[in-house]
């Protein structure tokens, strides 16, 4: 059934698509599965981006496949490690260096465009979406390394196949399967400083029957943290909250004179580059065949992850009546010394003076996390006619994730207020704080939040007539799904009375019901259309329709020319549609100069009548496989994303720099005063939000022998032409609060074996950028990562790398989200040294 040797490149490019350390193993798996292939010509198999089950892996999509012994070489211990470093990411999704802010939760932003446009499958299947509560996309972490067989990534929009979220393409992550046996697993890796270890432990335990295969599979990691401040090249913090606070921005000296304050806190000596992370997780695969072609398969899930960040101690900001001022409360004020008004401090025209101070005293603020995520997932699928090998599949899925947070030494606002009107000597000392004001305006923060997700959906499937080229192969299919979430803060938070900012609580839920479509159409021998058409129903705001059309054409036996054109949306997630008001504490510029810390508190509010993102997406390409050079597969792939009326907010910076410069419209837009009042300040949930990214892949993958030695090399390019959003350009900067989109991303492998052993070198270049503010140059990175595997036995294999061998250092960020840079682009951990042991009987 296989057409050519372009057919054997194609499977061959899909699944050896140079990918960060996809190197040797990735070329093997592609080798085994033609091998496969060509035994068992007639088998049909299921691949990402279509519910055609089909008899070859040709489609009109791009694909890369990361396999398990690929992610093994590189030493990754969490699933968005191994997503981001992929050429084809971009922004600043969270992940194990998000320290404010990502509450653990490890995330894909393929091309840029956002988590919430990227769709994650486990098995085919959708995932909950997870993390503190109402969250908008899946949490990684739920999913474990030792669990993953492959992952399929679909550089495409897929919306008419899988609905909602696949604007910017797929990430499915297929679990192992068809196991038998006992496998032990432990991985371990630090830093060449002797901190931030990692290690996971994990079994697999499968056994066969004749007639069905389960699996099962246990894992546990530990993930170390990393102080920024033990990092040489790490510039000390220099924030205006002080441990021995600031009246009026002065500062009382040893004499009694209040003078200017002098140098800020360096907050990087309580702040971590990778946060402490540990994760339980247990899962299991299961596969029965009964009588007349009826088979059942299951898979189970259960992550428990618990984790924590560290920040500064919590900055208290309040503003403070003056005795005697017009306006001020005759009860509750402050009385300025002689030394004060000497020292020039005075009361406001509101008659309040601001009062500053970092709460050492209490401690750091600690972030906890305890998550649980629950995920099943079971179908049974059979043959309707034998003859015409007409398909059928019937499937539910349920998905739950909770959690329990809390922020350890966080300040209540309104005890703090009071105990200085109570204890004013104490407090403008500089004096350390009474254990009684530590124990009074300290408390424990307590939030509890969760998700929930339902799927019920059904597929028919097979050959609906032959054609002269082949048959006429189709798909059609319905789909229940029922997604809520929630998320409770903590009730001193909901009151507006902590130094954190105020949230209200958000709860809802939203159905939809589904109806697809797919055809594939073999035009003639070389001619391939592949078609999808789907409608949804929303309970939210209505109806959606989308479609896809591809099509491939094998030109020569060497080359062939394939193209996608599809439309996709985004319905809007719980939290965009019932999240109540939230304070965000954003990297602003006060052009006024009434706020002089780089962080200002904006009022995020959601929309519960907030329509849908639509999409456009193109992406067409050429797959090589000279026959003079065997073993050698290119891919060449030009795309192109367009979301309109995206759910976004506002340009917050712009809001302020256009209110400061007269528009009326601006300053009533964000709720902002003429002479730069920002306290109701706010940046509303919209659909005017707009993008527009386009770039080329290029993929070399090359497998020789030569010096008695098998050799693969691979080569991941992705340049960037353009990346527009909502009316800036993004193209070629980096920015604290977007993340980074340079033009040039390369990854290169290549990798030397023989018989048991193989060794590996690679690396991952990141291309110059200017910062997006100024437009200042921001100087590339290279880094080299090594790798080397030993099998003792069949069954019996150490391994042993080194990441980022020369020690890179990050490239410097003006206004950079964490210790000067951005953790989420940048290597901020430095040289890492892992090893691994598999031992399976």
């Amino acid at each position: 059934m296989q057409k050519s040797l372009l057919g054997k490149a194609v499977r061959f490019a899909m699944l050896a698509a140079p990918v960060a350390a996809a190197g040797f193993s990735s070329a093997v798996l592609a080798q085994e599965e033609v091998a496969k292939a060509e035994v068992a010509k007639v088998e049909r198999i299921a691949i990402t981006g279509s519910r055609i089950q089909r008899q070859d892996m040709e489609t009109a999509s791009p694909i890369t496949v990361i396999d398990a012994a690929a992610i093994r070489v590189e030493g990754f211990t969490s699933v968005d490690q191994l997503l981001q470093a992929q050429t084809s990411m971009a922004g600043a999704a969270v992940g194990s260096t998000t320290n404010n802010g990502a509450d653990g939760v490890a995330q894909v932003d393929l091309r840029g465009m956002g988590s919430q446009r990227t769709l994650v499958l486990l098995n085919g299947r959708r995932m909950v979406n997870s993390g503190s509560g109402a969250d908008s996309a899946v949490d990684l972490n739920a999913i474990p390394v030792a669990m993953i067989a492959r992952v399929e990534i679909l550089k495409d929009g897929a919306s008419a196949v899988y609905g909602s979220d696949a604007i910017a393409g797929v990430v499915n992550i297929i679990t192992k399967k068809d196991f038998e046996g006992f496998q032990l697993d432990l991985n371990g890796s630090s830093t060449d400083k002797g901190d931030g270890e990692t290690g996971e432990l994990s079994a697999l335990y499968g056994f066969s029957t004749d007639r069905g295969n389960y699996t099962f599979g246990a894992a546990y990691s530990d993930r170390k943290g990393v102080i920024q401040a033990d990092r040489d090249w790490t510039e000390p913090g220099d924030s205006s909250f002080i441990p021995t606070g600031t009246l009026g921005g002065k500062v009382q000296n040893a004499d009694g004179e209040w003078v200017a304050r002098g140098a800020g806190y360096d907050y990087t000596k309580d702040s971590w580059y990778q946060t402490p992370s540990k994760r339980y997780s247990l899962f299991a695969n299961a596969t029965q065949e009964f009588g007349n072609d009826l088979i059942f398969t299951a898979d189970v899930l259960y992550t428990k992850r618990k984790s924590d960040q560290q920040l500064a101690p919590q900055p208290g900001d309040i503003m403070l009546d003056v005795c005697g001022a017009p306006g001020a409360d005759l009860v509750s004020c402050i009385t300025l010394t002689p030394q004060m008004i000497a020292g020039g401090l005075a009361a406001d025209d509101t008659g309040r003076i601001n009062y500053r101070r970092r709460t050492n005293d209490v401690g750091p603020r600690v972030y906890e996390q305890d998550t649980d995520t629950l995920r099943l997932s079971a179908g049974l699928a059979g043959t309707l006619d034998v003859h015409t090998g007409m398909n059928w599949d019937l499937s539910y899925t349920y998905g739950k994730n909770e959690a329990d947070t809390s922020v350890a030494n966080s300040i209540n606002a309104v005890k703090m207020e009071n105990s200085v009107y109570a204890n004013q000597a104490a407090w403008f000392s500089g004096a350390p704080l009474t254990t009684a004001i530590v124990n009074d305006i300290g408390y424990l923060e307590k939030a509890d939040g969760g998700n929930a997700q339902h799927i019920a959906s059904g597929v028919l499937s097979g050959d609906l007539f032959d054609l002269e080229a082949g048959a006429v192969g189709f798909a059609i299919g319905a789909e229940y799904r029922r997604d809520s979430g929630f998320y409770n803060p903590d009730p001193v938070i909901v009151a507006g009375e902590g130094t954190a900012a105020q949230q209200d609580p958000t709860k809802g839920s939203y159905s939809v019901v589904s109806f697809y479509q797919e055809v594939s159409v073999p035009f003639s021998d070389k001619l391939t259309g592949e078609f999808a058409l789907r409608f949804d129903d929303y309970s939210t705001f209505g109806k959606a329709s989308t479609w896809k059309v591809g099509l491939t054409y094998e030109a020569t036996d060497e080359v062939m020319l394939r193209a996608v054109a599809a439309t996709g949306f985004r319905a809007p997630n719980v939290s965009e549609l019932y999240g109540g008001n939230t304070g965000s504490y954003d990297y602003l510029d006060d052009p006024w100069g009434n706020e002089q810390d780089p962080q200002i508190l904006v009022n995020y509010t959601s929309d519960a009548n907030i329509q849908p993102e639509e999409s456009e997406s193109f992406t067409a390409g050429v797959v090589l496989s000279p026959a003079d050079i065997e073993g050698l597969s290119m891919t060449i792939d030009y795309w192109r994303f367009k979301v309109s009326n995206a759910i976004t907010r506002l340009d917050a910076q712009a809001g302020l720099n256009n209110c400061f410069a007269g528009d009326a419209v601006a300053c009533e837009t964000f709720s902002i005063t003429p002479d730069g009042d920002l306290t109701n300040f706010t940046n509303p949930l919209t659909n005017v939000g707009n993008q527009d990214t386009s770039g080329i892949d290029l993929n070399v993958a090359y497998r020789f022998e030569g010096l008695g030695l098998t050799w693969n090399i691979n080569n991941d390019t992705t340049w960037l032409l353009e990346f527009k959003q909502d009316g800036l350009d993004y193209t070629n900067t980096i920015d604290g609060n977007f993340g980074g989109y340079a033009e040039l991303r390369n990854n290169f492998s290549i990798q030397a074996g023989q018989g048991d052993w193989s060794v590996t070198y690679f690396n991952r270049y990141i291309g110059k950028t200017e910062y997006l503010a100024d437009g200042s140059r921001i100087d590339a990175v290279l880094y080299h990562n090594v790798s080397a595997n030993y099998f003792i036995t069949d069954g019996f294999s150490v391994s042993l790398g080194v990441k980022n061998l020369t020690d890179e250092e990050p490239s410097r960020v003006a206004n950079g989200s964490d210790g000067g840079t951005v953790p989420e682009v940048f290597d901020t951990i430095g040289r890492q040294i892992f090893a691994g042991v598999s031992y399976k009987f």
